[in-house]
């Protein structure tokens, strides 16, 4: 059975909705209100505030820690500075994707490293023969993004730190209501915000300071039917959804490369050995046979499917995580695992794994779209994502 998180106490009486998914565990807040409307608008308009805690994290010390990073990830962590943040997979040996997350630096020696599953074993396993100490803080220390354009003026309001200074994917330390903290300028939804790391017994300290010092700045909580489609906008993937980890996976079609997820960019073929850099290095050399992909549906298609029926078209209020078929010429050649209206574009879109060679920007496809318990086929573009890409995300100072 689930149980809260240390900021249960707060967001509980603020679930008007009582509408709650489970999230390794913990009761997780789908949305706030009847419907995410006002916590999505918060996101992309003001400030939101979301419990991101049941997140598995990881601290990583002892000497040899940077060597232990750069064994797993593939990234080279080398070039990894103290105070910088690394968003980054891992692999198997046969270089399909076992998870996502970060990796921050937090001192010469120590890395906090973030998981959407546990991955205590992995990282162990991995680090026979090197002096390191990896401890699982997962239930000691919890975290709140705060995201939103209005987000930097909120932390500018309550916490002691140099937020303006704070570049992106970086982390600085500072106070809010006293309580000591690390902020990231970090998140999943793809605009300008920040993530708060602290002690789980001072948590509800850190909340209401945020409550408190927000409300000129029109800060509320958000759940996980905003981030939804927030994170879709961002082009940004989930774990189970949109890619497989390799270790539940139950077929070779269901595991993921990091090229295959289009982050070719993150992996570094010529820094020194680390899990799976082989088999990589020889799928860069093949090319990927399949790419998660941005399709944005053709408005005007889905208009036509529903005037023959002598329906109007309702943009759909959530995103579905219901995997749909693409084809091409009659041919399915992929699946979309995602699909969204995105209020900030006016657009549907998805994200999609797409079969080569039809995996290239601009190429046509189709989509299936049920509507009135009827199959239909709608067109689609691929597109580059992210979709939806402010520069405040990435402006210091933020404004």
């Amino acid at each position: 059975m689930p149980v809260g998180t240390a900021f249960h106490p707060r967001t509980f009486p603020l679930c008007e909705s009582l509408n709650y998914r489970e999230w390794s565990g913990y009761y997780a807040v789908s949305a706030y209100e009847s419907h995410h409307e006002h916590e999505y608008n918060a996101i992309r308009n003001a400030a939101a505030l979301i419990d991101i805690s049941p997140l598995f994290k990881y601290r990583v010390s002892g000497i040899d820690a940077m060597r232990l990073v750069d064994r797993v990830i593939t990234r080279d962590a080398t070039r990894m500075t103290i105070g910088q943040v690394w968003y980054t997979p891992w692999c198997d040996e046969a270089g399909k994707v076992i998870d996502d997350g970060t990796v921050a630096r937090l001192e010469e020696s120590v890395y906090r490293w973030t998981a959407a599953d546990p991955s205590l074993r992995w990282f162990r396993q991995n680090a026979a023969g090197l002096n390191v100490t990896i401890d699982d803080i997962s239930e000691e220390v919890v975290a709140l993004a705060l995201q939103g354009p209005t987000s930097a003026q909120v932390l500018r309001a309550v916490a002691d730190a140099d937020v303006d200074s704070l570049r992106y994917f970086r982390l600085t330390r500072g106070r809010i209501g006293g309580v000591p903290v690390e902020i990231s300028r970090t998140g999943y939804t793809g605009d300008l915000g920040y993530e708060i790391w602290m002690p789980a017994d001072a948590a509800l300290g850190v909340w209401d300071a945020l409550i408190a010092g927000g409300r000129p700045f029109d800060i509320k909580p958000a759940g996980m039917l905003a981030l939804d489609v927030a994170r879709v906008e961002a082009g940004l993937l989930l774990i189970d959804v949109d890619f497989n980890s390799s270790r539940k996976a139950f077929i070779e079609a269901q595991k993921y490369s990091p090229l295959e997820m289009g982050l070719g960019r993150l992996v570094t073929l010529d820094k020194r050995p680390f899990v799976g850099r082989d088999a990589l290095a020889a799928e860069q050399r093949r090319g990927a046979s399949k790419m998660v992909v941005g399709l944005e549906v053709d408005w005007t298609d889905v208009e036509s499917v529903h005037d023959r029926i002598g329906l109007t078209p309702v943009a759909p209020s959530a995103a579905s995580r219901v995997a749909v078929p693409v084809t091409r010429d009659g041919q399915q050649v992929g699946r979309a695992t995602t699909t969204t209206w995105s209020p900030m574009l006016k657009r549907l879109i998805a994200l999609a794994t797409i079969d080569a060679p039809f995996y290239a920007p601009g190429t046509r496809l189709e989509m299936e779209m049920t509507v009135e318990a009827a199959r239909h086929r709608v067109g689609a573009t691929v597109v580059p994502t992210p979709f939806f890409n402010p520069s405040r995300k990435t402006a210091t100072p933020p404004r």
